[in-house]
């Protein structure tokens, strides 16, 4: 018996069948004809966000905090024009979304009509694949692959742009189980010889290190348990990207912390001095590398990745692994014990201790005096104030997200939604909303600059109408506080646009929105004013008026190896100049 149905009702099946159960969304006249089928169902949730951008990033929020797809259901024309920014992110960070646009009718695609773009022209750099559906036969068809492409191998996004007239027209409705999906297959079995190769290189490593990535995050909740497996049994260290936290518990015994250009001083060296780096699904950013002629100078690296195209991309990989990071990590352990669990017990123990010595600089160390809150100490007390919640992070751009990633502990997968590679400033607020939609007895906090929150501020609305208690903390110090952070050790402290002249007041903000705000200028007040926060049962602009000119270190210089970083250090500033920090 076929299905017969319009294309919009198409739409509306597939998601079902897709067991997709809440879309961000905002209607014009090029996809009424789908939200008219949505509005007559009851399966499937749409939160109707107040710009298309932030239903991108709500759907990211979403996607990264569940592990299920993200959907985004928007017009033609600016509506998906308004979704590249967040397309763009999620093919940076590697985010499986599926976007649904309407297009004008076939007919009329060509002649600049109203509200007409090129969305597949336009998006076609910033998905992982497009589709342009010019008969409603074929619509069901694609709907499934696209959730297939998006979450299959390296997981991204896709877009469907749908035209008027196919959603008005009726075809057989597709089941997913006999939709095409044969064509895109990625390889997720690793090559065993090369995995033989690798556990032959940690039996005699002296100075082995493991450097993860947001792939094992991605490859799912088993990726992370074998991580931790791997990681107990051999006593290697671990380090982490901004993108991978979580994967290993901040509290584990082998734990150095992000590296990076904001790393810690611990992970850096070891980065810098190990003689095996086994890259697990990370893709050798440039924020991570630094100058790659200095990068990890004297160390035989491997790469696990399930992107071929990742492989010896940047960096030159001497044990290139293709595959799925849970398949790889299992075959991988299944090598070492067979082969008799062998790793060198007496160079890992003196590399352990020379870690240990790093460790000692305390490169996190910060001093709270005065009557300022130094933005560390703003987030050292919400993490031991929150620490013990189910608690899932957002962040915006900046420098607080950097101080979030160093003070902020993460000891499960899943909990940290930042944008990474792109650094989309007015991500994390939208962020929060998906985040919260999927989990909605969580607490859902948003690590903001107020610069960075003001993108997307309309975003209130959505979080009011639909009941969403996501706590908006705000480390507000009058400034773009990154741009002046490097206007200031590069620029001749020449401060060019770095500062609006009017903020608004944050607290009758919130009030106008219906929320309840929260000012906080007083050291002294802090844990109390954090506290109402937490015990507010709905959504909350918190404003943490903060210290105007700290700077975020450690910090990696431009052009310099790991092994040059600026470290704060407030007992010598009046010898090092107004930086306040020191090359080590």
């Amino acid at each position: 018996m076929t299905r017969q149905m319009t294309g919009a009702k198409m739409v509306v099946q597939a998601l079902k069948d897709q067991g997709v159960d809440v879309v961000f969304g905002y209607p014009g006249g090029a996809v009424l004809p789908i939200y008219d089928e949505v509005f007559q169902q009851n399966d499937i949730q749409h939160i109707l966000v107040r710009h298309e951008q932030g239903a991108v990033h709500a759907a990211e929020g979403y996607a990264r905090s569940s592990g299920k797809p993200g959907v985004v259901l928007v017009t033609s024309g600016p509506g998906a024009t308004n979704a590249v920014t967040g397309l763009t992110d999620a093919l940076m960070d590697s985010i499986p979304i599926i976007v649904l646009t309407g297009q004008v009718p076939t007919f009329m695609i060509g002649t600049d009509a109203f509200q007409e773009a090129d969305t597949v022209g336009i998006t076609r750099p910033c998905t992982k694949h497009n589709w342009l559906v010019n008969d409603t036969k074929d619509l069901s068809n694609v709907l499934h692959q696209a959730f297939h492409v998006a979450t299959s191998g390296r997981p991204g996004p896709v877009l469907v742009d749908i035209p008027k007239d196919v959603q008005f027209a009726s075809a057989e409705y597709t089941p997913p189980q006999k939709a095409r999906t044969s064509h895109y297959q990625p390889q997720v079995k690793g090559d065993m010889q090369s995995i033989t190769d690798l556990v032959a290189a940690m039996e005699t490593a002296k100075r082995p290190v493991f450097y993860t990535g947001g792939g094992v995050i991605n490859s799912g909740p088993a990726a992370s348990q074998l991580l931790r497996e791997l990681v107990e049994a051999t006593g290697i260290p671990i380090t982490s990207t901004l993108m991978g936290l979580g994967a290993y518990p901040a509290n584990g015994e082998h734990w150095l912390g992000m590296l990076g250009m904001h790393g810690l001083y611990e992970a850096n060296m070891a980065m810098h001095g190990c003689d095996l780096m086994i890259n697990i699904g990370a893709r050798f950013d440039d924020r991570i590398t630094g100058r790659l002629d200095a990068f990890s100078p004297d160390s035989i690296k491997a790469h696990i990745d399930i992107d071929p195209s990742s492989i010896n991309k940047v960096i030159k990989t001497d044990i290139p692994i293709v595959g799925d990071i849970a398949h790889v990590l299992e075959d991988l352990l299944k090598v070492w014990k067979s082969r008799g669990r062998k790793v060198n017990r007496e160079g890992i123990q003196k590399w352990s201790a020379k870690i240990a010595e790093w460790k000692k600089v305390d490169c996190l160390r910060f001093e709270q005096k005065g009557a300022v809150i130094k933005p560390q100490h703003a987030l050292a007390r919400l993490e031991a104030l929150t620490k013990d919640h189910d608690r899932y992070i957002c962040t915006e751009v900046g420098q607080h997200q950097m101080w979030a990633a160093q003070y902020l502990g993460f000891n499960d997968p899943n909990r940290w939604m930042t944008s990474g590679g792109l650094g989309t400033m007015g991500y994390g607020f939208p962020a929060s909303i998906g985040v919260q939609m999927a989990h909605r007895d969580a607490l859902v906090i948003n690590v903001a600059g107020e610069a960075s929150w003001l993108m997307n501020m309309q975003e209130m609305g959505t979080a009011m109408q639909y009941k969403l208690p996501v706590k908006q903390f705000i480390l507000n110090n009058e400034r773009l506080g990154m741009v002046r952070q490097w206007q200031q050790l590069l620029h001749g402290e020449r401060y060019s646009s770095s500062w609006s002249e009017s903020l608004p007041d944050f607290v009758k903000l919130a009030e106008a929105f219906g929320a309840k705000g929260i000012i906080c200028k007083d050291p002294a007040d802090l844990d109390d004013a954090i506290m109402e926060m937490l015990n507010h049962d709905g959504p909350v602009i918190f404003d943490c008026l903060v210290e105007k000119h700290e700077n975020c270190f450690p910090m990696i210089p431009s052009g310099e190896p790991h092994n040059k970083m600026l470290l704060g250090d407030a007992s010598t500033k009046d010898a090092i100049g107004s930086t306040g920090a020191v090359l080590v």
